[in-house]
């Protein structure tokens, strides 16, 4: 194992930076998994981090002797004098750090279950819809330009390590994707084109979700490109759902219905 002593020191600048930073991110292709559940998500999907940072404190910890005990010692790295929690935006004083390279997704679907987010910029709502796709089944998510960065502190902290259960496409050129998949978009949207309840339609083939913004929803040009538009029914006085809640419920009906609702 080796030790850092110094909060100077250069590894925990590179931390640090990809902690802040979208574009060190993404020129680098690394993220930084913070506490020992991301952890252990990672490595129980078959993860392998480039390096762990323990700070000294934990050390002892008997699930911080465990996860260690899963890595290459050269992998390990104790810090001391709570340099990792001045870097951290983890409440609770410091946890583990681990240095990942973000993987690389392979050829966009044409056809299968999907789903596909646009300009959706929230890391709650984003790590929340991640979470749910992971529970349904469905792991191929499409993420366009201007959605929030799927690596980011936040969207991994709110996916509670459904990033390592999925195949993730950020920073997709939507229009582009559509004009290569061949299965049927679906649209969340209160009216549109061949507007139906969600309550009304069989789900039991593969599909694409489609959700948009938190403020505005889909836009008018992926509207278009969807072969419908589904909205949720809500007798009561509520107008909309958050688009993480009405992801969740999109795709839990869609999984009722092909685990009971046979031939």
């Amino acid at each position: 194992m080796k030790t850092i002593t110094s909060v100077h020191n250069e590894s925990l600048r590179q931390l640090a930076k990809l902690l802040s930073s979208t574009k060190a991110r993404r020129e680098s292709g690394l993220a930084v998994l913070e506490g020992v559940h991301l952890l252990d998500a990672c490595l129980n999907a078959g993860g392998s981090p480039q390096a762990v940072y323990v700070p000294q404190g934990r050390l002892d910890r008997a699930e911080t002797q465990a996860l260690l005990a899963r890595l290459p010692e050269d992998k390990i790295t104790v810090v001391s004098h709570g340099a990792l929690e001045k870097i951290s935006a983890l409440s609770g004083g410091e946890d583990l750090m681990s240095l990942l390279a973000c993987p690389q997704s392979n050829e966009l679907p044409q056809t299968g279950d999907c789903v596909v987010l646009e300009r959706v910029q929230d890391p709650g709502n984003v790590g929340t819809i991640l979470r749910s796709a992971a529970a349904c089944g469905i792991r191929r998510i499409i993420l366009g330009e201007d959605s929030v960065d799927v690596w980011s502190p936040k969207v991994l902290r709110a996916g509670m390590g459904a990033h390592f259960l999925l195949e993730l496409y950020p920073r997709t050129d939507l229009a582009a994707w559509r004009a290569n998949y061949r299965g049927v978009v679906r649209a969340t949207a209160l009216g549109g084109v061949n507007n139906c309840s969600l309550y009304e339609l069989d789900l039991r083939s593969d599909s694409a979700w489609l959700f948009g913004n938190e403020g505005s929803g889909v836009s008018e040009a992926m509207l278009q490109a969807a072969d419908g538009t589904v909205h949720i029914p809500m007798p009561g006085a509520t107008e909309s759902l958050n688009v993480a809640m009405a992801a969740t419920v999109c795709l839990f009906e869609q999984m009722r219905q092909r685990l009971y609702q046979k031939g």
